[in-house]
C-alpha cells in the first residue's frame, strides 16, 4: 500500500496539537486550583515573580506555566519587557466564575474523566460500563461547574419561558421535580427565580444529594427545596414540572424514565428535557462541539448508561429524532423542540 508522506505528516503534526490541547487542559486546572487566573484577572503585565508573590506559589513553576500558557495562547507574551497578560476575553473564561463564558468546570470534569481510562478499557472488554459513582469526585464538581453558567444565563430567562404555560404555573406556585440534578445547580436556580414553588431534586448519586443539600442551605433556599436519593424510574410523587438537565442520555432505560416521568406528572404537566445539541445523524456532528461530547460520552455518559443494562445507551449525541422515539416510546403524545443554543437542545414533552 502506497503512504502519501505529507498526508503522514500533516497527521502528526495535528496528533501533537492534540497532545498538547490534553496538557494544557491538565494546566489549566493547575492555574484554578492556585488562583493564578484570578491573580491576572486585571489584564494588567505581570512577570513570573510577581505572579508567583501573589499567590504564594513557587517562581519558577509559575514561569514554566507562563511560557505553556502563551504557547497555547491563554496569556500574551512581551519579550521586551518579560512579562505575561491575562487578555480580557480570556480573563472572562477563566478568572469569572459567574460568568456565561466560564470553561474552568470544563477542564475540571474532563480531565477527571480522563482518569478512568483504565476502568473504561476493562469496559469495553466486557460491556459492564462504568458507573458515575465510579469516577474521580472532582468529574463531580466539574461537571456542575460546567454546566452552571449556562443555566444561569438561559435557564429562567430563555428556556423556561420558551414551555407552553410553565412559567405562570412557575410564578404562581407548582411543584417541581428535578431528575438527575447532581449538584444541584438548576434546581437552586429554579427556586431562586420562583419563590412561590416547591422542588424537589432526585439523584441515584449519594454524594451528589449530599452537597446539593449543602449548597441549597448556603443559597437559602432550603425551605422549598429538598433533594432525595432515588432513580428516574422510580422517584416518588406528582408534580406539574418534571426536568432532566443533560442526564437523559446517561439513563440505562431512559424509556423507562420517560413512562415514569409521565405518570409523575398532573394531567396539564409537562417534562422539560435539556440534552447536548446533536444532529441525528454521525456526519451532522463531526465538528469541534460533537468531538467534545463524543469524547466524554466515550469515558463517561455510554458508560454510565451501560453500567446500568442500557440497551439503548443513547450517548451525549443522541440527536432530537432517538429522544423524540425514547418520549413517545414512554407515553407522551406530544414533543417539540421549544428552544436551543449553541451547546443544548430543549425539548418539551406533554401527556
Amino acid at each position: 500500500m502506497s503512504i502519501d508522506e505529507s498526508k503522514v505528516h500533516e497527521f502528526v503534526h495535528k496528533a501533537v496539537g492534540d497532545m498538547g490541547a490534553a496538557l494544557t487542559a491538565a494546566l489549566v486546572v493547575v492555574g484554578d486550583k492556585l488562583g493564578l487566573y484570578r491573580a491576572m484577572a486585571d489584564s494588567k503585565p505581570v512577570t513570573a515573580a510577581v505572579l508567583a508573590g501573589r499567590t504564594e506559589t513557587n517562581a519558577r513553576s509559575v514561569q514554566e506555566w507562563l511560557s505553556a500558557q502563551a504557547a497555547a495562547g491563554y496569556v500574551d507574551y512581551d519579550p521586551a519587557t518579560g512579562t505575561y497578560t491575562l487578555p480580557p476575553a480570556q480573563a472572562v473564561a477563566l478568572a469569572d466564575e459567574d460568568s456565561p463564558a466560564c470553561v474552568l468546570g470544563g477542564f475540571q470534569g474532563m480531565t477527571a474523566a480522563m482518569r478512568a481510562a483504565p476502568l473504561v478499557v476493562e469496559a469495553f472488554r466486557s460491556g459492564g460500563g462504568v458507573g458515575w459513582h465510579q469516577h474521580d469526585p472532582e468529574l463531580f464538581c466539574g461537571t456542575e461547574r460546567f454546566f452552571r453558567p449556562g443555566y444561569n444565563a438561559h435557564l429562567t430567562t430563555e428556556w423556561i419561558p420558551a414551555l407552553d404555560g410553565v412559567e405562570e404555573k412557575l410564578r404562581g406556585g407548582a411543584r417541581v421535580a428535578d431528575v438527575g440534578c447532581g449538584h444541584g445547580a438548576s434546581t437552586i436556580i429554579l427556586a431562586q427565580t420562583y419563590p412561590k414553588s416547591t422542588f424537589v431534586g432526585f439523584d441515584y448519586h449519594q454524594a451528589s444529594v449530599d452537597a446539593a443539600r449543602e449548597r441549597a442551605a448556603r443559597a437559602g433556599v432550603s425551605a422549598r427545596v429538598s433533594f432525595e436519593v432515588a432513580a428516574a424510574q422510580s422517584f416518588p410523587g406528582t408534580y406539574d414540572l418534571v426536568a432532566c438537565f443533560d442526564c437523559l442520555h446517561d439513563m440505562g432505560d431512559p424509556v423507562g424514565a420517560a413512562s415514569h416521568v409521565r405518570g409523575a406528572l398532573t394531567p396539564d404537566g409537562t417534562w422539560m428535557i435539556v440534552e447536548p445539541f446533536a444532529g441525528d445523524r454521525v456526519e451532522d456532528n463531526l465538528n469541534p462541539l460533537g468531538r467534545l461530547f463524543y469524547s466524554v460520552s466515550t469515558l463517561v455518559c455510554t458508560q454510565a448508561a451501560l453500567s446500568q443494562g442500557g440497551k439503548p445507551a443513547l450517548g451525549a449525541q443522541a440527536g432530537e429524532g432517538r429522544l423524540r422515539q425514547v418520549v413517545t416510546e414512554g407515553g407522551f403524545s406530544r414533543f417539540r423542540r421549544a428552544t436551543e443554543t449553541p451547546f443544548n437542545l430543549v425539548l418539551e414533552a406533554r401527556p
